[in-house]
């Protein structure tokens, strides 16, 4: 079965093609600058895509050889799980656009786009939210009048591809399928996941992407009324103030420039502070996550590192697991610095393995499309 995963952001398209049997990647590519002076709109991204991977000597002879179009979608509140794309699929995208703006926006674009041209095409959302779909009501409750609750105004979690690559493979790694596990995926977008048995128990997200550690440039966790403060101080209304919060804020907004870690590093290390300070920030808000999940799950088996900045910083990892060797978490400094790939960073015997897993979302997405183009119907779950 050959299944094109669909990678959608604001301004590009990155595609994979897979064969589900053996997981073989059969062509991959990005078209990049999508309205913004390089391709003018998705459906063009969309036709150069299908043109890469259809056609004499390409790996598709025609489109109708495709079993299905995957997406890593994002949100869609109480229709997450695995979902063939619908009417009710997009107009529950719609409904949550205003607390997904940089996600599901162009998701929308691109699925219509697809449908438009090709309607015969099957298409299969995997929802980042479908990972959590176990957490409990205690943990995904807020302290709201209980109504709101019947909006959909929740905890949900996002990344449960990444979360649930980084879980199997650390079953795989280790041999155990009962492990308590605290999954970091660190990257331009961040979050922490409580993990056991291979469940998630608990995330560091909330109700939108904006919550959780701070981001590139969202915000992350802070006390509401400080929004609502503000607001009143600048004469913003709802609009505005989520402008900021979901572009303006995070390490960008920590540091006066950029919210990338690699830029905040470089900066540090010649004495920039809002660039330490940022990056200091970063750190302790999934410290704090971390600490609160070894006390969730009573213990730690294995703790794991993915995402842009999981992968690639040594520094940012060291720092997350500085003195902790009480708990068990101990990093080795050799195995950190010279890290290449998927690797074990702990001392070997240490109490926690520490691993380094790179994020491997579009097979989880592939796996989850092909079990509901199999099965003919959609539901919760991946």
């Amino acid at each position: 079965m050959k299944i094109l995963i669909a990678n959608i952001g604001s301004t590009s398209f990155k595609y994979r093609l897979l064969e589900t049997e053996g997981e073989v990647a059969l062509a991959q590519g990005k078209v990049e600058r999508i309205g913004r002076g390089g391709c003018p709109d998705h459906d063009t991204a969309i036709r150069q895509a299908l043109d890469d991977v259809v056609g004499p000597g390409r790996p598709l002879a025609a489109v109708s050889d495709l079993a299905a179009v995957g997406f890593k979608a994002v949100h869609a509140g109480s229709l997450g799980g695995v979902r063939i794309v619908d009417d009710a699929v997009l107009a529950a995208m719609e409904e949550f656009a205003f607390v997904a703006p940089a996600h599901n926006p162009p998701y929308l674009a691109a699925m219509r786009a697809f449908r438009r041209l090709a309607p015969s095409l099957p298409l299969v959302a995997l929802f980042e939210t479908a990972f959590f779909d176990a957490l409990d009501e205690a943990t995904t409750t807020y302290a709201i009048p209980y109504e709101w609750t019947r909006m959909g105004v929740r905890r949900y979690g996002f990344h449960g591809a990444s979360h649930r690559a980084a879980s199997e493979r650390a079953q795989a790694l280790l041999g155990r399928t009962d492990l308590r596990h605290v999954s970091c995926h660190l990257g331009g977008s961040s979050s922490v996941a409580a993990i056991r048995s291979g469940v998630a128990v608990d995330t560091s997200f909330g109700l939108s992407p904006q919550s959780g550690l701070p981001q590139n440039n969202r915000v992350g966790d802070m006390d509401a009324f400080a929004a609502l403060f503000v607001m009143k101080k600048l004469g913003l209304d709802a609009d505005g103030m989520a402008r900021l919060l979901a572009n303006e804020s995070g390490l960008a907004g920590i540091s006066g420039g950029s919210g990338d870690v690699r830029d905040l590093e470089d900066a540090a290390a010649k004495g920039n502070a809002r660039a330490r300070l940022a990056l200091d920030v970063f750190v302790q808000a999934v410290r704090h996550y971390l600490g609160a999940f070894l006390v969730r799950l009573g213990g730690l088996d294995a703790l794991s590192f993915s995402g842009g900045i999981g992968e690639n910083s040594a520094a940012v990892r060291a720092a997350v697991c500085a003195g902790l060797s009480e708990l068990g978490i101990r990093l080795d400094p050799e195995r950190n610095a010279a890290v290449r790939g998927e690797s074990v960073l702990s001392p070997d015997g240490a109490r926690v393995t520490i691993l380094l897993v790179p994020a491997d979302e579009e097979r989880i997405v592939a796996r989850a499309v092909a079990r509901v183009v199999g099965a003919g119907r959609s539901g919760p779950g991946s």
